[in-house]
């Protein structure tokens, strides 16, 4: 991570980011778009929250998903669905398992109201462009929403899955 991207990052953010690790996501054009921070921050607070979204086209789109009522959505799927359920607690675990092998808060309290419900579209947007789809179904869910937009080739891959809705449905490239 260069001084650069340290000063893109806080020009997103409109502060100096705290606890940085890394870029984590880097849209298409090249800004920064999700930053892996410490469990700790430099003066010790407490931090869990492993990836923050930072790009300012994706937190306004998270916003509006948030805004349109997407996760109250999603956690009525999470209560109706127990395979989307299970999906969901295996992110879950899988971010605390990393967040943990940094540094352990001592907590099980990972983000986004994972695993038992969606509470911040930035967190698991954050979370499944860090990682990729696949890791964390809601996540990519909102991400894909947010590309059927101008943000496509642009903030997010252009080859991101497509957006199945909530029905499902296997998006393209999905294997059989």
């Amino acid at each position: 991570m260069s001084a650069e991207d340290l000063e893109a990052v806080a020009a997103q953010l409109g502060r100096d980011p705290r606890g940085v690790l890394a870029i984590a996501y880097r849209a298409p054009d090249g800004a920064p778009g999700v930053v892996k921070t410490a469990p700790r921050l430099p003066d010790g607070t407490p931090f869990p929250t492993l990836y923050y979204l930072t790009d300012p086209r994706l937190t306004a789109e998270a916003s509006r998903q948030e805004s349109a009522g997407v996760m109250r959505e999603m956690t009525e799927r999470l209560a109706a669905d127990p395979e989307l359920a299970a999906a969901y607690r295996r992110a879950h675990e899988s971010y605390l398992a990393e967040r943990n092998e940094i540094d352990s808060l001592g907590t099980d309290f990972t983000g986004g109201g994972m695993p038992d419900r969606v509470k911040c579209l930035h967190v698991l947007m954050a979370h499944s462009l860090a990682k990729g789809p696949g890791v964390n179904p809601l996540g990519d869910e909102s991400v894909a929403l947010a590309a059927t937009g101008k943000l496509r080739g642009t903030a997010i891959p252009a080859d991101w899955p497509e957006y199945q809705g909530p029905e499902g449905g296997r998006a393209e490239g999905d294997a059989e």
